[in-house]
């Protein structure tokens, strides 16, 4: 949702602007200045480190396991293999069950669900199950939802979308036998498929969720919406004849996204990552076009390296003083 006034961060512009307003007082514009700028105190420090040393052990204690199974595969019998990741499975689901809804938990939970890819992996090849690999990510993904559903836990719901595209992609590639033509109706279809869980993500934040009011999962989202749909786009654009009419409707999409992305970045009083993102989609879509008009259309190749790097500087230029504009005036316009 949009954040009160109040809530909005004290940055050095946010505040020149209330001083130029008249809101600040000259005198207590140095000190608001030297706050904005200070380092947190020593107990956000503190919380920091606990939160980023508890999430990279988990990481690090899954890629060990998983580590440990490749290195000792010859020399671990089939009961041996699936009963170690079965016991480690129901450790870190009774660890998520006693240790409740704190970040600790979470993270139990978090490695459970990797956990079960894990067992249906060594699974598969213990018994030599012949299922393609597409089938391993969808039902991962599906034993797991009803710990994905109840957890309330962002990073556990982007490792579930993380999975489905994944088993998308290899089913396209093992069953439809997709091929550089329909490509680009793939990257339709994920760019939907994120965009959905992306914009599902912002309307339940906007209704105050207060486990869904971090910015870095939905951040994650838009650049999984934006990135298949702009590969579409560009060839699109490089050779609209030589692709399908998906690529085109993946054109359609990024454009879309640009008016989301600002859209957003309005609504929220300041998302300068998304309107980043936004304008790093346009430079690629316009440099892409005007080095089609120099390399395809003008066939001047030795011209174009001498003029593409200044069509590049010059939207590095207009995309700064555009942004710092819009920082500007997110801070200003709607705190005066």
């Amino acid at each position: 949702m949009p954040k009160d006034l109040l809530d909005l961060d004290a940055t050095p512009e946010r505040l020149r602007a209330l001083a130029d307003a008249g809101v600040l007082p000259p005198a207590a514009m140095e000190r608001a200045l030297h706050l904005s700028v200070a380092s947190p105190p020593r107990t956000e420090w503190r919380s920091f480190l606990s939160t980023t040393l508890m999430a990279l052990g988990t990481l690090l204690v899954l890629s060990g396991v998983i580590y440990f199974f490749a290195y000792n595969w010859a020399a671990l019998h089939r009961f041996g293999k699936l009963g170690l990741i079965a016991a480690a499975l129901v450790g870190t689901a009774v660890g998520a069950w006693r240790l409740g809804e704190g970040l600790a938990g979470q993270l139990s939970l978090l490695a459970s669900a990797v956990l079960v890819g894990a067992l249906l992996a060594v699974y598969g090849q213990a018994y030599q199950t012949g299922a393609d690999p597409y089938e391993l990510f969808v039902g991962w993904a599906v034993l797991i939802l009803p710990w994905v559903l109840l957890a309330r836990f962002a990073p556990l719901w982007l490792f579930l979308v993380l999975l489905v595209n994944t088993g998308i992609v290899l089913f396209w590639v093992q069953v439809l036998d997709g091929d550089e033509d329909t490509a680009a109706w793939l990257a339709v279809v994920l760019g939907l498929l994120n965009g959905f869980a992306w914009a599902t993500y912002e309307h339940f934040a906007n209704a105050g969720l207060s486990w869904l009011q971090g910015r870095w999962v939905p951040r994650g989202l838009a650049v999984m919406t934006v990135a298949p749909l702009m590969a579409a786009a560009v060839a699109f654009i490089v050779a609209p004849s030589e692709v399908g009419p998906g690529a085109g409707v993946a054109l359609l999409l990024v454009l879309g996204s640009l008016a989301a992305e600002y859209a957003l970045h309005r609504h929220l009083r300041g998302e300068l990552f998304l309107l980043t993102l936004g304008v790093l989609s346009a430079m690629t879509l316009a440099t892409t076009f005007v080095g089609r008009l120099l390399i395809v259309d003008a066939n001047v190749d030795e011209f174009s390296l001498f003029i593409l790097p200044f069509v590049v500087i010059g939207e590095v230029a207009l995309a700064v003083w555009w942004l710092r504009n819009e920082a500007r005036a997110t801070g200003a316009a709607e705190e005066a």
